[in-house]
């Protein structure tokens, strides 16, 4: 059985806004104070505070005379986010995230409840301390004899509610095998390019959704800092922001899902992104491309269904090398988009022939667990002994 989220949005009364605003509240607090002890005890005593230090911490706050509010809501969303934050922590210290960051009031906020916090009746979600069931708008149907494991309550900064609901899915079940295989070479101008020949762009409405938080960022940029209009043009902000990303969501699945549904192999290439953002005239084209979202769909939906995906280390010269005799030029700048091989003359479309250098390296580790890097380590060492200096 495979665990599968469902995310739907619901409207809750008056009487459950005000108590999961409280919720989130103090779980923003007792996050906060919690990171905030961590971060002094490691730069004071070089001491690492876990998980169970910051519990009992929370055992006591709860007995102090001004946070005496932290009673009033369920306990388990607390433990939850002490829980979230050692994550973070084990994340940071592996190297796969940065260090985790204060939350902020405006971002909105989240609460998890797990089994012991929440009721699930006839199909209706009753959260602990809430009379009634929340008012959830179903735009599908959850499996049938699935009881959910965990639920998390989020506020976007637009101000719209979602429940994600954790679930064991026995549906899912490996696709049938179409024999086919293909190599993805991700991008800016084209988002993707397969080694079909076949190129796949942004739809045109991200541009209008850009030009419409432009002007909506320049309104609130007038407005009095603090300011109910200012308020009011913030969240005029966030809504833009929040249709981009329904939109960027939206188109990626399903572009993930047809993937993943007409080929039995898929070859990507492994990008550092969190470096590749560091170049400055990229990062916003980059992350608007949003390629590791579109690498993480394809990694989980190929398990799922039982597909296989191969990732090419980003070192592997994908574009670089001709895809008919294998020679690699010496340079190759991103502005030119076609070239020729001096070796075999072969004139190359850069993208294309870097997707099915992707799938012909893919095939190579998928059938004999051929490395792609031995050429370039190569090339690397001879160029490093031919710098050398001579004794």
């Amino acid at each position: 059985m495979t665990e599968q989220a469902y995310r739907f949005r619901f409207y809750p009364t008056t009487e459950q806004e005000n108590l999961l605003r409280r919720t989130m509240g103090c779980v923003r607090l007792v996050y906060n104070k919690a990171l905030a002890v961590r971060t002094e005890g490691w730069y004071e005593g070089q001491q690492r505070i876990g998980y169970t230090q910051t519990s009992s911490l929370l055992t006591e706050w709860k007995k102090q005379e001004d946070l005496d509010f932290l009673n009033e809501v369920s306990c388990v969303p607390l433990q939850q986010c002490l829980r979230n934050l050692q994550t973070a922590f084990t994340n940071f210290w592996a190297k796969r995230a940065k260090y985790p960051n204060f939350k902020k009031k405006r971002n909105g906020g989240s609460a998890e409840f797990t089994k012991s916090a929440f009721k699930w009746r006839d199909g209706r979600l009753f959260l602990a301390k809430c009379k009634q069931p929340l008012n959830i708008v179903w735009s599908r149907f959850l499996p049938q004899d699935c009881y959910p494991s965990t639920v998390t309550i989020k506020l976007e900064p637009s101000g719209r509610w979602f429940v994600s609901i954790l679930v064991k899915d026995s549906s899912i079940k490996p696709l049938p095998k179409t024999g086919k295989k293909i190599g993805i070479d991700v991008g800016i101008t084209s988002l993707i390019t397969t080694s079909n020949g076949e190129k796949v762009a942004n739809p045109k409405q991200f541009n209008f959704l850009y030009k419409k938080l432009k002007r909506k960022q320049k309104a609130l940029s007038r407005k009095t800092k603090g300011s109910n209009n200012g308020y009011k043009a913030f969240l005029e902000v966030a809504k833009v922001h929040a249709q981009i990303k329904d939109a960027h969501t939206d188109f990626l699945h399903k572009l993930t899902t047809k993937l993943v549904r007409d080929n039995d192999l898929i070859a990507i290439e492994d990008l550092a992104i969190r470096n590749m953002v560091k170049n400055h005239k990229l990062a916003r084209s980059i992350s608007d491309a949003s390629w590791a979202e579109f690498n993480r769909q394809l990694e989980y939906k190929c398990e799922w269904y039982g597909k296989k995906l191969v990732k090419i280390d980003h070192y592997f010269p994908n574009s670089k090398r001709c895809g008919n005799c294998g020679h690699i030029v010496d340079k190759l700048p991103l502005n030119i988009r076609e070239w020729e091989c001096p070796e075999c003359g072969t004139n190359h479309d850069r993208d294309i022939n870097a997707s099915q250098n992707i799938l012909a390296a893919g095939l190579a580790v998928s059938v004999c667990g051929a490395s792609v890097r031995p050429e370039e380590s190569k090339s690397r060492k001879a160029t490093a002994l031919k710098q050398k200096p001579k004794s």
